[in-house]
This record gives structure tokens, C-alpha cells and sequence, in this order.
């Protein structure tokens, strides 16, 4: 089996792809190929591609794999030939806009000048690469030489200006269409009873806009996996369904009980929303986020 990872980064990598796409319609790759894609997206019917993959199923798919092909972030490297894995590496270019700068191109000139890794330059050459990873015998990774050490130095500097949305954009994203399916709330409910409908139907009516709305954008925008183990998507479907009935509990549960000590119905609307927004966010935040691992 051979093992694409793309890692994080917010720029996409379809060269790397359609390269390896061109090979398995040549007949050159006959083994399964799995790809962890990250923000690339690409449609294939020769590949298994999910944006990202949680830990547990990563390490597995690490220790399957006879062959990694990766992009030159130092961190999939690394993993790799940790695990004693052939590694082929692609640099993501600045010139394609697959990334910020060219780094990528020292990163895997080093791995590859110490005998860790083949690296891949020109794409049309992939076959030959490939025959190449057949008899190629990567050196035994060694953590403790100054090169590698000056390597990770150089690797962490980089990315700490733009590692932390790289790690966290799902979550961002997560509690940004989170706020806004709390004004869809808010703002329906505030137009049911403008329209003089019953106070509890304003609110379930309410709720049933604002999760359509959570559920689209979350499907699209933040969980946006072409393929998945449907045990999984079955797990995340229920998980946003019970943590959105327990927000519709909390939410009328507040909002009676501030209208009964006498707070106006809009702005207990709003702080009941709030809560239960914040509640939901931590909730799904704790059960789908917290063992997600995005491998950069």
C-alpha cells in the first residue's frame, strides 16, 4: 500500500496528485494508494483520498504502508522515517502557490542528502523515482546530528507564524458558523413572534432553521471529507445531532426562566442562545476534535 500525505497547509497540492493519478492510469502503481489530502482537493477514482485522518487510523495506515509520498514538511518526514518507511518527498513551490516560500526544497535536500529519503524534483520523472524506491535502502533515522538539529530549528522558526491556524482551522471554522447559526437562531425567533406565533414553536421553529443552517456549512466548510469509514460519519452525525437537541433544551429552559423573572422575550432569546452555543461548542469541540490528529 502506498501512503500520500499532503499535511496541513492552507494552500493546495494537486500537482503531487495528478502525478501519482497519471502513474496508476499507466499501470506503473498497482497498489492501493490511501491520501491524507489536507486542503487539496482532488477526485479520483484511483485513490482513496480523506482531508484528514485521526490518529489511531493514521498510525495504522503508516505501519501498512510498503511506500510514503509526501510533501517536504518536516513533520511527515519525520514520522515517516521514524518508522524505518522508503519516503519519497515533493516540494510544495511558492511559483504554484503551494505554499508561502520554497523552504520545503532545503527541508527535503537535507533528508535526502543524508540518505533518508529520495526526493522528487520533476514530476514527469515520478516512474523513475518510484523504480528507484524498489532497491533504495533508507539510512537509520539518528535525531542527535547537528544538521538534523539545525533542520528542525530552521523547520520550527518557519512555521511558527502560521502553524497555529494550520493546527486549528477546523476549530476555527467550527466556532465561527457556530455564531452564525446562533444569529439564524436569534433572528428567526425574533420573526416568529413579530408574526405572532406561539412562543415555544417560535423557538423549535428557530432551531430547526439555525441547525439546517450549522449542519450545511459545517458539511461543507469544516468537515468537508469526500470519503470516510461510515462508522465514523455516523459517530460525527450523531454527535451533532444530540449535542443540537441538548442546545434546544438548554435554550428553553433559560429563556423560560429568565421571561419569568421578567426579562423581556429578545434579549433571553439572546443570552440563551449564547449559553447553549457555547455549551454545544465545547461539547463537539471535547468528542470530534480532541483525537483528531492533522499531520503536518
Amino acid at each position: 500500500m502506498i501512503l500520500v500525505i499532503l499535511g496541513t497547509q492552507d494552500k493546495k497540492f494537486p500537482r503531487l496528485l495528478e502525478a501519482i493519478d497519471n502513474e496508476i492510469e499507466k499501470g506503473t502503481i498497482k497498489d492501493r494508494v490511501v491520501v491524507q489530502a489536507g486542503q487539496t482537493q482532488y477526485s479520483s477514482n484511483n485513490m482513496e483520498i480523506f482531508d484528514f485522518v485521526p490518529a489511531p487510523e493514521f498510525d495504522k495506515l503508516l505501519d501498512e504502508a510498503d511506500l510514503i509520498i509526501t510533501h517536504g514538511g518536516a513533520g511527515s518526514i519525520l514520522t515517516a522515517i521514524k518508522k524505518g518507511k522508503t519516503v519519497i518527498a515533493a516540494a510544495r513551490l511558492a511559483k504554484y502557490k503551494e505554499h508561502h516560500n520554497d523552504h520545503q526544497k532545503q527541508i527535503i535536500k537535507e533528508f535526502a542528502n543524508q540518505g533518508y529519503i529520495l526526493e522528487l524534483k520533476d514530476f514527469q520523472k515520478l516512474e523513475k523515482v518510484l523504480e528507484k524506491s524498489k532497491t533504495f535502502k533508507p539510512k537509520k533515522f539518528e535525531s542527535n546530528t547537528q544538521n538534523m538539529v539545525k533542520l528542525l530549528e530552521d523547520y520550527i522558526e518557519e512555521t511558527n507564524h502560521v502553524a497555529w491556524y494550520h493546527k486549528y482551522h477546523r476549530i476555527i471554522r467550527y466556532g465561527i458558523f457556530g455564531i452564525l447559526s446562533t444569529i439564524v437562531n436569534i433572528l428567526s425567533f425574533s420573526l416568529f413572534r413579530k408574526i405572532k406565533i406561539d412562543l415555544t414553536l417560535s423557538n423549535i421553529l428557530a432551531w430547526i432553521l439555525s441547525i439546517a443552517f450549522s449542519f450545511i456549512t459545517c458539511k461543507f466548510f469544516v468537515f468537508n471529507k469526500r470519503k470516510t469509514k461510515w462508522k465514523k460519519a455516523w459517530k460525527e452525525a450523531m454527535i451533532f445531532l444530540v449535542s443540537r437537541i441538548l442546545s434546544l433544551g438548554i435554550d428553553m429552559g433559560i429563556l423560560y426562566l429568565l421571561i419569568h423573572f421578567s426579562m423581556g422575550e429578545l434579549p433571553a432569546k439572546i443570552i440563551s442562545s449564547v449559553v447553549a452555543m457555547i455549551l454545544n461548542y465545547g461539547v463537539t469541540k471535547f468528542l470530534i476534535f480532541k483525537k483528531e490528529r492533522e499531520i503536518e
